[in-house]
């Protein structure tokens, strides 16, 4: 990534978040500075919501996402559009975002209550990461896996958030209008692609070439497939026999049929201007560049090499913690392994879990029972031991995911759109077809971590929790800067939901009298355990990828070597099923991690944040502290980064004082 000299200008660069910085390369001289930004009068709550309103209109994939549509009417055609990326655009963007940071700045903070100095700092957060990925990083020109991942995404959160009219029925004429309109918009959207990715080539300003490969080419073929025959397919179930089905069916097989030629033509570029062999490296961040992102998203003041340094020290942590229950359980079952060397530990492990693996279910719905059932007996556990307040009608739902999802999910949480009332979250499973080989990784030990995970305490609740209370949480404290799952992504909303997931993973492992290991068995602690140690390498990977400690197939090493246990497995993966796949698998993990920087470590960073507030507010509080009222203060705080309301948060935890 080249890199470019910020603006020495501090009216607009935030430099409390570390904007401020000398960054230095080869890239062309700049062009002179702009003018100073404009002053926005404004209060800062009408500031925030201006802010937030225009993001959205800029960001129509965003905007489908969170239901825009539903806020305000300024989004109301937001589903029928994609993101200008066109360099006009983009600029005007820039010098929007660089008057409503400083306008912001000008604003005392003394004058401001508890909840909106959270919020200050979390605008200013957001509106230095986007003024440097547009003006200093100018990420556009690079932006691949955005520019072929959004078309999709908007396309399908556009489906799952439409009205469910029964028996299979979803959304009505003005919906599936929409859909067509951003379908019809395709091809347009993808010259302007074009035009950019061939400005960051001569630049040399350029994706890394794994992601040309796979999100670029491999991403754009099946793109082609699914506007061209999948869409359409799907379009005519949901549709049904309605009066207009038969015209909207027309009209969104020839938008999909134009739609797929758009995308064929996109592979044929890529294919035509980029090496998907050449030697370098493109993905690395670098040092400057890695600390200032977690300083400035996420308000955490370790470097990257102090963070290098925690993740092992994370995974070191949750190694031995895994052997010692590993030898537990081999001596209770009556293995007879040995865990003396190194050699012992990770044979011994492995062998523990080749043994759990046994009980897989005989096909796909003993698997949704049992993830049910997993579902049932944690929110019963989180209403016996008094952690949350649980209406009695809550249930976790576990649902089979849709057709037209199921290629890229196995299990996973699509909360409702938070600005759009009525909508529903949902925890979705992939039935296997009753494949052998897929239900012997959903082993039943396994199922417990991920149904807590994911459903209860863990997504479902979190975001069910949220959304029933609006009042308490800022619009801005929703938004995704950047893009949504993706390499232009800020993540910082990760931070607050994927480290809320861990550290439910965690809280109902904690000891209660007569459970050792809390809600879990020692099979299902096991794979908990596992999961803590997955995320702990990621940061250690994570960071080691993105400033130059690890090289991609050191990184692959270390994963194989650190979760799964088979060191050497890269070299082995040519004459060794069991290599091959344990190599396949790391391969797959280490390319999320290259082309989504710092999203890795926000599990492992997000859970302990977590846990550290809860401490710190007990010590406060005293005999006054309740797990549960915790819980509820921190959910009510949305998707902020614990950095941020920090010192309000501890606040309200006097002794006697909890809320």
């Amino acid at each position: 990534m080249n890199r470019r000299t910020f603006v020495q200008r501090t009216a607009y660069t935030a430099a409390g978040f570390g904007v401020l910085r000398n960054l230095q390369g080869c890239a062309p001289p700049q062009p002179p500075p702009p003018p100073a930004p404009a002053i926005i009068p404004g209060t800062f709550t009408e500031l925030r919501d201006r802010y937030f309103v225009f993001h959205l209109e800029k960001n129509p994939v965003t905007s489908t996402y969170l239901g825009g549509d539903g806020y305000s009417p300024a989004l109301a055609d937001s589903g029928s559009r994609f993101r200008d990326y066109r360099l006009a655009s983009l600029n005007a963007e820039i010098v929007f975002y660089r008057s409503l940071l400083a306008s912001i700045e000008a604003i005392a903070p003394e004058m401001l209550a508890a909840a909106d100095l959270a919020d200050r700092r979390l605008m200013m957060s957001q509106l230095a990461f986007l003024i440097h990925q547009g003006a200093d990083l100018r990420y556009y020109q690079r932006a691949l896996d955005t520019y072929v991942g959004e078309p999709i995404k908007g396309v399908d959160w556009q489906i799952q958030h439409m009205r469910d009219i029964g028996n299979g029925i979803l959304g009505d004429e003005p919906e599936w209008q929409n859909v067509i309109a951003r379908v019809l918009a395709i091809p347009a959207y993808l010259d302007t692609a074009r035009a950019n990715l061939l400005a960051g080539k001569a630049a040399g300003n350029m994706p890394d070439k794994r992601m040309v490969e796979r999100d670029g080419i491999e991403g754009s073929r099946a793109n082609a497939e699914y506007f061209r025959a999948t869409l359409p397919r799907a379009a005519q179930r949901y549709l049904g026999s309605r009066p207009f089905a038969a015209t909207l069916n027309a009209q969104l097989l020839g938008a999909g049929l134009a739609a797929g030629s758009a995308w064929e033509q996109f592979t044929a570029f890529l294919l035509q201007n980029f090496d998907v062999n050449e030697p370098v490296d493109r993905y690395p961040l670098g040092e400057e560049e890695y600390s200032w992102r977690v300083r400035t998203v996420y308000r955490d003041a370790r470097t990257a090499a102090e963070l290098y340094d925690y993740g092992a020290e994370q995974v070191a942590l949750y190694t031995d913690r895994i052997v010692d229950v590993a030898r537990e359980f081999a001596a209770n079952a009556k293995m007879n392994l040995s865990f003396a060397t190194p050699a012992d530990r990770y044979s011994g492990v492995r062998r523990v879990m080749e043994f759990l693996a046994r009980d897989a279910p005989r096909d796909d719905d003993q698997l949704f029972r049992w993830y049910r059932e997993a579902g049932v007996r944690a929110v019963a556990y989180g209403r016996e031991h008094g952690l949350f307040d649980i209406p009695s009608e809550y249930r976790l739902d576990v649902v089979e995911t849709p057709p037209i999802l199921r290629s890229a999910i196995d299990a996973v949480y699509y909360p409702a759109p938070p600005l759009k009332p009525g909508g529903t979250g949902r925890f979705y499973l992939t039935p296997t077809g009753n494949d052998r080989e897929t239900l012997k990784l959903n082993n039943f030990a396994s199922v417990a971590t991920t149904a807590v995970h994911e459903g209860f305490p863990g997504h479902d609740w979190h975001f069910r929790y949220m959304i029933a209370h609006p009042e308490q949480i800022s619009n801005i404290r929703w938004l995704t800067p950047g893009a949504v799952e993706d390499s232009s992504g800020m993540w910082s909303d990760s931070m607050t939901a994927e480290g809320w997931g861990l550290y439910t993973e965690e809280l109902m492992a904690e000891p209660v009298p007569n459970r050792k290991y809390g809600f879990y068995s020692p099979g299902e602690y096991l794979y908990m355990l596992r999961e803590q140690l997955l995320r702990a390498a990621r940061v250690r990977i994570d960071v080691g990828l993105h400033t130059r400690r690890m090289t991609f197939d050191e990184a692959v090493d270390y994963y194989t070597e650190h979760v799964q246990f088979m060191p050497g497995a890269r070299v082995r993966a040519g004459f060794d099923a069991a290599s091959k796949a344990a190599y396949e698998t790391a391969l797959r993990a280490i390319y999320r991690y290259s082309k989504w920087p710092t999203q890795a470590i926000t599990y492992s960073l997000g859970k302990n944040a977590v846990l550290q507030l809860r401490d710190a507010c007990r010590t406060r509080s005293g005999a006054a502290f309740s797990t549960r009222e915790f819980h509820e203060r921190f959910m009510a705080q949305g998707m902020i980064p614990v950095e941020f309301i920090r010192d309000e948060f501890l606040a309200g935890c006097a002794a006697g004082t909890a809320e």
